[in-house]
């Protein structure tokens, strides 16, 4: 806290009074008030519902009758143009790029902010002309905020968020959104421990889009299922899963899908995930698909650099090399402390105590 403050040239309490506020917090003996309710969110990564127990939003119901603040509400979703709908997913790629770099621990007000103003103007917008490119906006915007909630480990806040994703993205008639949502939402439930629901779900998700998926999303749900197939146990249907997804992939470097911007691979991106499944399944031949992913990946991937060498640590560890896996894990647990992922340090802790039993 202390450190946040300065960074931010913020007048808070002394270290002694630091160190009775929290253990008063603790035990519900003090509020948190304003300024510190802002600072624990940021470095939580917890909306204020979480932290404080309720909601502080101050929303409030309009009035019986209060046609008035109705009519403008209305009035302002419905003139909401195309730009307009073009920034709200800006912003999106915006607090995306962020993410990648830096974390989500730092960004849940900015992105229950930005997820607020677009049920606000989907609320209140009446035709479907216009409701539809803003749901589709907050159906990308929903599950970002979504995977941001489950790497810091607010899995009720993801899941919630992957509801919402999903409604949005049934109401913009857009089957990828939906799958995409669908799929995503199976880690939540893989994260839980219920690994066979998580396949059946992304199962269902591809099923869903079928043939109106793109070829990378295609490859992309292929290879999501090939990982939650190898959480669940099934090793030859996970090859089959790698294999189809190798296949449905798009030649070349790109690696945006021009129908859905949140859809990130490539020949590098697969060859990655590729890696960390065969390192799941404690198969040698992950290696040479780790080290390759590693010489070509973009530095701006933090937190994907991070699970690499968790992957690479994984996969020396199988073949009792201690040395090596040592130097990965220390890489992992800096990227991890660098954006704050909860799901990072959970991975890196369960691999050292593996290294522990291996000694």
């Amino acid at each position: 806290m202390e450190r946040y403050a300065r960074q931010r040239l913020l007048g808070i309490a002394s270290t002694a009074s630091l160190r009775v506020y929290v253990s008063e917090w603790e035990n519900s003996r003090r509020p948190i008030g304003p300024l510190y309710a802002s600072i624990l969110r940021a470095l939580l990564g917890l909306t204020d519902r979480e932290l404080l127990g309720s909601d502080t939003t101050g929303n409030q119901p309009l009035a019986v009758a209060g046609y008035d603040e109705l009519v403008v509400r209305i009035d302002a979703a419905h003139s909401l143009s195309r730009g307009t709908v073009d920034i709200f997913m800006a912003q999106t790629e915006l607090l995306r790029t962020v993410d990648r770099q830096m974390g989500a621990a730092a960004l849940v007000d900015q992105m229950q902010a930005h997820l607020k103003a677009l049920e606000e103007s989907l609320t209140f917008a009446v035709l479907p002309t216009t409701r539809e490119p803003i749901a589709r906006a907050l159906a990308g915007a929903a599950t970002l905020a979504a995977w941001q909630a489950l790497d810091i480990g607010a899995t009720e806040r993801a899941w919630r968020h992957y509801e919402l994703g999903k409604r949005a993205a049934t109401e913009s008639r857009e089957p990828m959104y939906v799958a995409h949502a669908m799929a995503e939402q199976a880690y939540v439930l893989s994260a839980a421990g219920k690994n066979d629901l998580a396949v059946q779900l992304v199962q269902e998700a591809h099923r869903i889009v079928g043939t109106k998926a793109s070829p990378r999303l295609d490859a992309w749900l292929h290879a999501a299922e090939a990982e939650l197939l190898a959480q669940a146990g099934q090793t030859e249907a996970c090859r089959r899963s790698l294999d189809l997804a190798a296949a449905a992939l798009p030649a070349g470097a790109s690696d945006r899908d021009p129908d859905m911007s949140s859809i990130f691979l490539n020949d590098s991106h697969l060859a990655r995930w590729r890696g960390n499944v065969l390192a799941r399944l404690g198969d040698d031949a992950a290696m040479s698909d780790l080290y390759d992913a590693l010489a070509t990946m973009d530095a701006t991937f933090t937190r994907a650099t991070a699970g690499l060498h968790c992957d690479l640590a994984q996969a020396h560890l199988a073949r009792e090399e201690q040395s090596e896996a040592v130097g990965h894990l220390r890489q992992a647990r800096l990227l991890a402390n660098r954006t704050g992922s909860a799901r990072q340090r959970s991975r890196i802790n369960q691999l050292v105590e593996k290294f522990g039993e291996s000694r």
